[in-house]
């Protein structure tokens, strides 16, 4: 039996709502293989890195310049194939942030980064195309039962910037009646004494997520539209 030896790498899929749009974070590859052509922010596990989530923390600011995020493990993909340069076995991990809190920078392996519409992106790089598909269609599904909606929004907002961000996941527009009824009818908000300032709409009710709240649903899933 011929036994195969593989490396290991890690990439990061990294979500973000902007202008309504549904966004993922990529960046230019510096150096063949795919040499100019957009990927996602990963790279190779180092002998230094004291476990995965560190090597894709370390990767992702060192090519984008995004620290400090919460990154959950998603999915390993493995196949035969997927990397010229021999068998590498990738451990991808998924990211929701808050566009505008991140200054990107390029650097390191990364020649170029920016934010692209998911419904536009570009000729990927490896089989990343595939991982980007997955993550989408995870993030869909953990809206319905988790907090993970409110990762994409800011500590205070409108129930108009809420079901923005859930259309833009979702890839439809909600009825505007049954999505306010069914989050102020759940208790996960909290109401705040305060309104919106944006010039172009009339001052809106802010709201803040009340995580202890939501941990007392009896049942999940729970926003479903």
């Amino acid at each position: 039996m011929t036994v195969e030896s593989a490396k290991l790498t890690v990439d990061t899929v990294a979500f973000a709502v902007h202008q309504a749009t549904l966004e993922v974070l990529l960046i230019k590859r510096k150096y063949d293989p795919f040499k100019a052509q957009w990927a996602l922010p990963g790279g190779f596990v180092l002998k230094e890195d004291n476990n995965l989530v560190n090597a894709a923390e370390r990767e992702l600011e060192e090519e984008t310049n995004v620290s400090n995020v919460y990154l959950e493990q998603l999915y390993t993909f493995g196949d035969v194939g997927r990397d010229p340069r021999g068998r590498v076995v990738t451990v991808a991990y998924l990211a929701l942030l808050r566009e505008e809190e991140f200054a990107l920078r390029a650097s390191a392996d990364a020649s170029g980064v920016a934010w692209w519409p998911l419904s536009e992106l570009p000729t990927l790089a490896f089989d990343h195309e595939q991982i980007i598909n997955y993550a989408y269609q995870r993030l869909k599904y953990k809206i319905e039962y988790s907090p993970a909606a409110f990762k994409l929004l800011q500590d205070k907002f409108t129930l108009r910037d809420l079901q923005t961000v859930y259309e833009a996941v979702i890839g439809h527009s909600i009825d505007n009646r049954n999505f306010r009824k069914k989050f102020l009818g759940s208790g996960v908000l909290k109401e705040l004494d305060e309104t919106s300032r944006e010039a172009s709409f009339r001052p809106a009710r802010l709201y803040a997520f009340s995580e202890a709240e939501f941990e007392k649903l009896p049942d999940r899933p729970v926003f479903v539209f």
